[in-house]
């Protein structure tokens, strides 16, 4: 992966839950392509609305006005040209002036030299900095087939969950990648972001702060369309029992009612202090290796006043599932048309994470389809999905105007909006204190205790 944050939902992977169904108006796998009466912009008369989401009188959702399968297929047509096009490039180093490139291809609906013809609508597709996020993607080990087989060969499935901003989310078929809609103010902020990630991904791939695979903009019916793409951390195929949006504050951190009503609904922090009073206890090299890579990824944060930024966690209850029955559980269909696709590097929380850990402990340490093992006060086996989410909120001037306002009536150090330094401090104390716990182990016998026993002995 929608959570109730207390501000707008950024960039950076909103609370959304991938395993969640999957909205009616959405592609199923192997549907044919609508013709064009069915995916026309619509018209306007939405019967709701949350930002720049609506749904249509048809039931179909719409973004700017522009129906989600026209998105869809324009999203995937433009993914397919440009990344077509930019293999024909040779491989180079990254320059500078590569993160500020834009390139753009208009789409006639009739089609053209460049571009196949389509039953969509005409739009432009723009794609940022295409050379620098080719980087991103091979950093991650990910090749341009399997980036257009995940993304483009099947409908993309689009999820009913969305922020509170109101974007749209939408799951490749095979799980791999999330895309979400986004404000021209986030686009253009990840934009002056991308030569300090570059910087950061080189020193550390292993992180838990979003993977950024693409930036792109679809202009349809006069509007802009900003997209970008981004790892999913939250895989449809495991069950999630409790879903968490995490700041470290607890100022007006409690889900709505209408949030608790959701099938799997995101809870906040006052919400966790209530449910696990006593954490979630890791093995002590699990609990190291996880503590120090959200220090060091606050630290890049915070260099870069970002702030406001959460920790989704989502748990699957091992012990919980083998007790539910199977039937309802939704299972995926191996393509055995296609060997195992080459998983991303470094994109699950287990792989941001274990390159810290070392082998061993107290705790099994498989790979349980990425999530990393911890246990409950009730010593019930979990498996944590976590991320941090929502990076692109910049200590700018209107935040710090929200928090002198917050801080006059509530006190100002438990509100969400503070500045970087301390927020960073704060987040990363509740996590690795409160939140995160070591598994308690027997302390080993000194050397002088095991000298006296064994003097008793003989």
């Amino acid at each position: 992966m929608a959570s109730a944050s207390s501000g707008p939902s950024t960039v950076g992977f909103s609370s959304v839950d991938a395993s969640v169904p999957s909205c009616a108006s959405s592609s199923a796998s192997g549907v044919k392509r609508p013709m064009a009466s069915e995916v026309a912009y619509s018209s306007g008369m939405s019967t709701k609305k949350i930002g720049h989401r609506g749904v249509d009188s048809s039931g179909e959702t719409t973004y700017k006005k522009t129906t989600s399968s026209a998105l869809k297929g324009a999203i995937q047509l433009g993914i397919t040209h440009t990344v077509g096009s930019l293999s024909t490039k040779p491989e180079r180093d990254v320059l500078m002036q590569d993160f500020y490139v834009v390139e753009s291809i208009f789409f006639p609906s009739e089609g053209s030299n460049l571009t196949p013809a389509h039953h969509y609508n005409d739009f432009r597709f723009k794609t940022y900095a295409p050379v620098a996020f080719r980087y991103f993607r091979e950093l991650f080990g990910i090749r341009p087939d399997d980036y257009l087989y995940s993304l483009c060969n099947e409908p993309l499935i689009e999820l009913c969950s969305s922020g509170a901003s109101g974007s749209l989310f939408y799951v490749s078929s095979d799980d791999e990648f999330i895309i979400k809609t986004v404000q021209h103010k986030e686009a253009e902020f990840l934009q002056k972001l991308l030569p300090g990630y570059y910087m950061n991904l080189n020193q550390n791939p292993r992180t838990l702060l979003p993977k950024f695979y693409g930036l792109y903009c679809v202009q349809a019916g006069g509007k802009n369309i900003r997209i970008v793409v981004m790892n999913n951390l939250l895989p449809r195929s495991v069950k999630m029992h409790m879903k968490y949006d995490l700041k470290g504050s607890t100022y007006k951190r409690r889900a709505s009612q209408k949030e608790r009503e959701k099938p799997l609904p995101t809870f906040k922090d006052l919400d966790f202090l209530q449910d696990i009073p006593d954490g979630l206890f890791l093995d002590a090299d699990m609990y190291n290796a996880l503590c120090k890579t959200l220090q060091r990824d606050c630290l890049v944060l915070q260099s870069f006043k970002i702030m406001d930024y959460s920790l989704l966690m989502s748990i699957h209850n091992i012990d919980h599932a083998q007790r539910e029955p199977l039937a309802n559980e939704a299972q995926y269909s191996v393509d055995t048309r296609r060997p195992a696709p080459q998983k991303a590097l470094y994109s699950t929380a287990m792989e941001s994470i274990q390159g810290e850990a070392r082998r061993g402990g107290t705790m099994e340490t498989d790979d349980h389809m990425g999530g990393i093992p911890a246990r409950n006060s009730k010593g019930e086996r979990l498996l944590l999905y976590i991320g941090i989410i929502d990076i692109l909120q910049s200590y700018r001037f209107v935040k710090k105007l929200e928090h002198s306002w917050k801080a006059l009536v509530h006190d100002g150090d438990t509100v969400s909006v503070h500045r970087p330094g301390f927020y960073a401090e704060r987040f990363q104390r509740f996590m690795c204190n409160t939140v995160f716990k070591k598994i308690p182990c027997l302390s080993r016998p000194s050397m002088r205790q095991r000298g006296l026993r064994h003097a008793r002995q003989s």
